[in-house]
């Protein structure tokens, strides 16, 4: 039975002189639907083998397979996608949504030259980030800044340079893990110093920085907890004491702040986080933040701090390679732009807009989705729910939002995501009790017919 069944098989000749196969040799890279030819007659021969098929499809059919393993391979597999997940800064969905004029300042710079490291008024050799660091340093109170392309990468830069083969000391409850599994502890020891850890998880007073500092002591390092709350029996040491003990021992004090907000968003609901601003003024000598989460710009690494420790930053050799390029420059300027008039900062960055979006407006806008969707096929109606702000911030804050809820009558709520996710431009929903949930605060209303059209045909 295998052997007749493998006899049977399609030839490879034949099926390249197959008129919709020639078509797309036509159109398509040859090597490409050679390579996938290949792979789906590989396939029906391992599943003969196997056992798992006991007959053969038709040529049309394989065709047909060769057809959708070619446009798979050749589609981009970076690609748009609609978040109604109601998490506002999704990692796994890119963090922060760019503002118009960032991504219409990227396209300009990336139209043609420009003057990334040349001196207009000189007309000699620049410097790329001359074009952000006044507006940085305006906007946080700071000496200097320089942008690398995380703020890992910022953290170890920092680290590098003032502490490379001496002893950082930190707080053992501030040794934190962020995404994708990266940890303080591990970013240190890359960075060429030595962890000293002091007090315990809970509690650390400031006697356990002082019995710990000696003379190979290159830093104090504090960590903002922004991605999880100690709540309880705790006590951590203030920051302005820190300061105060490296002024006294002429030690640098490095603090990561993490998400870093250049807002007070406790007008918007949502509980105090330190702003940037606050924590230059309490004389903390290298701040290090992200610039794709409460920024709500591209991913960098801001450091800003006092100039000498900036300037020897500068310096190390390993700038170069953690710099960043026109596309994040042009996009953290025009981002950092908005800032300087608060209700423009908030009216045009997205991540800020979501944040802020009063409950009202979102139930609003769900009724407006809600009138697009067939109701002939499922069950569709408005709940209230709870959006998060996402990326690692305000992990004990949510944001009361409004939800389209489907309950669909011919398929599961898995079945339906999963049909939702293979679209040209893919929904990514939540699950909830056998239900699927849109989050209504992270989608935009130009994509609410091509939301509604996708669910109705799916559904019917």
């Amino acid at each position: 039975m295998k052997n007749t069944l493998l006899r049977q098989l399609p030839k490879m000749d034949n099926l390249i002189s197959n008129s919709e196969i020639q078509e797309m040799i036509d159109e398509q890279p040859r090597k490409i639907v050679m390579r996938m030819i290949n792979e789906v007659l590989e396939e029906i021969r391992s599943k003969v083998l196997n056992n798992e098929i006991s007959e053969l499809t038709s040529e049309e059919d394989i065709v047909k397979l060769i057809k959708i393993k070619v446009e798979k391979y050749l589609n981009y597999s970076l690609k748009r996608v609609i978040n109604a997940t109601g998490v506002i800064i999704h990692t796994n969905l890119g963090r922060s949504v760019l503002n118009e004029e960032s991504n219409k300042h990227i396209s300009r710079i990336n139209s043609g030259y420009s003057n990334l490291e040349y001196d207009l008024f000189d007309g000699k050799r620049g410097l790329r980030y001359s074009h952000i660091e006044s507006i940085i340093n305006d906007l946080t109170g700071s000496e200097a800044a320089l942008v690398v392309n995380n703020n890992a990468a910022a953290v170890m830069l920092a680290l590098n340079t003032v502490a490379k083969n001496k002893e950082v000391i930190v707080s053992r409850g501030e040794l934190v893990e962020i995404g994708g599994s990266f940890r303080v502890p591990e970013v240190m020891e890359i960075s060429g110093g030595t962890l000293i850890e002091v007090g315990t998880t809970n509690k650390t007073h400031l006697k356990d920085f002082v019995n710990h500092i000696n003379e190979n002591t290159g830093a104090i390092l504090k960590v903002h907890t922004s991605n999880y709350k100690i709540l309880g029996f705790t006590q951590e040491v203030a920051i302005e004491d820190l300061v105060a003990l490296g002024e006294k021992k002429n030690i640098p004090v490095v603090m990561d702040l993490g998400s870093g907000t250049l807002l007070d968003l406790t007008k918007y609901g949502l509980s105090k986080e330190p702003t940037v601003l606050e924590q230059v003024q309490k004389g903390i000598d290298i701040i290090t933040f992200s610039g794709d989460k409460l920024l709500g710009g591209p991913q960098a690494g801001i450091i800003v701090g006092k100039k000498k420790y900036i300037d020897l930053i500068k310096k190390n050799q390993l700038t170069r390679a953690l710099r960043v390029d026109k596309m994040t420059i042009s996009a953290l300027e025009a981002t950092l732009r908005y800032y300087f008039d608060e209700n423009k900062a908030i009216e045009n960055i997205p991540t800020l807009k979501m944040i802020a979006e009063t409950y009202v407006s979102v139930n609003n806008r769900a009724h407006l989705l809600l009138k697009l969707l067939d109701n002939k096929y499922g069950e569709i109606q408005i709940i209230d729910g709870e959006s998060q702000v996402g990326g690692g911030t305000y992990p004990l804050d949510v944001i009361k939002s409004s939800l389209i809820e489907i309950t669909c009558s011919n398929k599961t709520a898995a079945q339906l995501s999963a049909a939702l996710r293979k679209l040209e431009t893919p929904i990514i929903v939540r699950i909830s009790e056998g239900k699927i949930l849109l989050d209504v605060r992270t989608l935009m209303n130009e994509d609410f017919e091509y939301i509604a059209a996708s669910i109705n045909e799916l559904l019917e």
